[in-house]
């Protein structure tokens, strides 16, 4: 079970006598199919602040464990933003991700970074997130969501972790690729014994799957986290 979500069960049990997978769902008028997805992805952000909400548990505290369980003043008890923490560079309770962009030629499954400056060249992220997801800080890059293939899950603008030690080929799962040369964000699957590139966006006539083949379907890490500033 994911971490947020043993958080998020002694929450409701210490601070509202909610116990068990029914009636959290219960109070929090999600389906067993949304909870099920918490326990093995990870709470989503719109979960996160529903929780603070109903069970007055801090939503910093579900994502990352770090902070009081409760909501504290400066935290309000329901908002549209997460409560940020500030990080220094030095800070022992962060990794500093590099921001990055990616530069690839067709074939080659090595890939080389240039610094993403615009917007600060490194990513503040948890090391408690990092390290009880058994994620090595050095393998980790941040790129910037390019177009809309990946709507609504991801979107332009978004800022996605990628754990570049995992290349595994995983049913489902969304990596970040290089497809001819061409850095790309996808989710994979699998059908008719053939691997596929697809995207979320349910253009599917605009946004078509491509094949993912050996040579031409590159593999540079796995999605592991999403910054978003959409609310």
């Amino acid at each position: 079970m994911h971490i947020q979500m043993t958080r998020l069960y002694e929450a409701a049990k210490a601070l509202r006598g909610v116990d068990g997978q029914s009636d959290v769902a219960r109070a929090l008028n999600a389906s067993p199919q949304t909870i099920n997805n918490w326990e093995a992805r990870g709470i989503s952000k719109p979960g996160l602040l529903k929780a603070q909400a109903v069970f007055g548990c801090s939503a910093t505290w579900l994502e990352t464990g770090l902070g009081p369980m409760t909501v504290s003043d400066a935290e309000p008890q329901y908002s549209n933003v997460m409560s940020v923490v500030v990080a220094e560079a030095n800070d022992p309770n962060f990794y500093q991700v590099p921001k990055v962009q990616l530069q690839l030629r067709a074939g080659v499954t090595g890939f080389q970074t240039v610094p993403e400056i615009h917007d600060g060249s490194t990513l503040s992220v948890a090391k408690n997130w990092v390290d009880r997801n058994g994620y090595h800080p050095n393998q980790l890059i941040a790129v910037t969501v390019k177009g809309e293939s990946m709507e609504p899950n991801l979107y332009e603008g978004d800022l996605v972790i990628i754990n570049t030690a995992d290349t595994r080929m995983s049913d489902g799962a969304v990596y970040a690729f290089n497809y001819e040369g061409e850095a790309v964000i996808k989710r994979l699957s699998r059908d008719a014994g053939q691997w596929w590139l697809a995207s979320d966006n349910p253009d599917q006539v605009k946004y078509r799957r491509k094949s993912c083949r050996s040579g031409e379907c590159i593999i540079v890490g796995r999605i592991v986290r999403r910054e978003t500033d959409r609310i």
